[in-house]
């Protein structure tokens, strides 16, 4: 599968079948977020990788009780370790780093026939306690990880020409 195909594929899943995630598939898929570049390449983020069944049960109630988060095999949370460092330009360093880091592993889990969704609705006190992570730290995304078990739906996305702009920006 080239990129082009990875990204076309992508969507949300929200249902996953039971199988377990080989773990030199999960290994590659890792792998691909650890090759994520950074600024300033410091890579200022960790993943913790979760299978423990009780402990995806309780981050899907913490995720305003989305199931289908303790129904993936994995779920993988994603932690900024430097959430106060901002770039000169003003936007949140974390906010881009992981972010980038998550695309690559969204895309890798395409390649290897996994779904993911990105999870942002969650309590981060609860996702912290649950995963033992310090209060300095801030959790940014869950991410279930699996085999879908559903079909995809239609994507619908706006037309090119209602994204982009030349030269200058336009409403």
């Amino acid at each position: 599968m080239d990129v082009y195909s990875a990204i076309r594929e992508r969507r949300s899943v929200r249902a996953y079948c039971p199988d377990p995630v080989p773990e030199e598939v999960l290994t590659r898929i890792l792998e691909a977020a650890r090759l994520a570049p950074s600024a300033k390449n410091l890579q200022p983020w960790k993943l913790v990788v979760v299978r423990d069944p009780e402990r995806r049960r309780r981050l899907a109630e913490a995720a305003m009780g989305q199931s289908f988060v303790a129904e993936a095999p994995v779920v993988i949370a994603a932690v900024a370790l430097d959430p106060e460092r901002v770039m000169r330009c003003g936007v949140p360093s974390y906010a881009v780093d992981v972010a980038i880091a998550v695309d690559h592993l969204t895309l890798a889990a395409v390649q290897e026939g996994l779904g993911t969704c990105w999870i942002g609705s969650f309590s981060q006190d609860e996702v912290r306690r649950i995963l033992g992570i310090p209060e300095r730290y801030k959790v940014v995304a869950l991410l279930p990880l699996g085999y879908p078990a559903d079909e995809p739906l239609p994507k619908y996305r706006k037309e090119l020409s209602e994204l982009i702009c030349h030269e200058t920006f336009r409403e």
